[in-house]
């Protein structure tokens, strides 16, 4: 099937097909990576059953599976500290648009945002941006974002993605998103979890692209 649009010119076009192809080589390339992360072996076991902080209580990680639906839990480590005034702008972008995926993959997967920081703080953050959806816990006095490098030694907070899968030989940990921590083009930075963020992915398609991704927690 050949497309065309209105007024466009023999350049546009012979570019557009050769932009067309490299696309449909990035999908094919963007599937076999995929199968080649679900076809991971079982990672390691957890190394206990972290005791998380919700609105309603004490939740424990096993407890974060929810009946009937696959037996994986996705656990996204929310920059934001004990001792920090403001969350990360960048972590409440992408925070942003995956409150409205979840009613969605709650039909697939379970889901919850962890912070080192106190539930108040989850809890306000998440009143503050309007998420409906999003399970906020706290991580505070666990070792759950220190050993999943949510946390640095120092005390430093990460943007990580983990996926734990739970079978009869207990919780196994999946991925985690550590191309963070792998040396990037220059030019880029991690990109690590940028296959689940709206945001760059719409301005990829853009003549100027990502722009320079000044973020802000708020716009005047």
């Amino acid at each position: 099937m050949s497309v065309t649009f209105p007024n466009e010119n023999a350049a546009y076009r012979a570019a557009r097909d050769e932009l067309l192809a490299a696309e449909a080589a990035l999908r094919d390339q963007v599937e076999a990576v995929a199968a080649q992360r679900r076809s991971l072996p079982p990672g390691g076991r957890v190394p206990e059953d972290y005791a998380f902080q919700s609105a309603n209580g004490e939740v424990k990680l096993s407890e974060l599976f929810a009946p009937n639906r696959r037996p994986t839990l996705a656990l996204y480590s929310y920059m934001y500290g004990p001792d920090d005034a403001a969350p990360c702008p960048y972590c409440t972008s992408f925070l942003d648009s995956l409150d409205g995926a979840v009613p969605h993959l709650d039909q697939e997967i379970s889901l919850a945002v962890t912070i080192s920081g106190s539930v108040a703080k989850a809890e306000e953050i998440a009143r503050d941006r309007g998420w409906r959806y999003l399970k906020m816990l706290s991580a505070q006095g666990t070792r759950y974002n220190r050993d999943y490098h949510g946390e640095t030694a120092d005390g430093g907070q990460m943007p990580m993605m983990n996926v734990f899968h739970k079978t009869s030989d207990g919780i196994q940990h999946h991925w985690g998103s550590e191309l963070m921590f792998y040396k990037a083009e220059e030019g880029q930075n991690g990109r690590h979890i940028d296959m689940m963020w709206p945001l760059w992915n719409v301005l990829d398609l853009t003549p100027e692209g990502r722009g320079d991704g000044n973020l802000k927690l708020n716009y005047d």
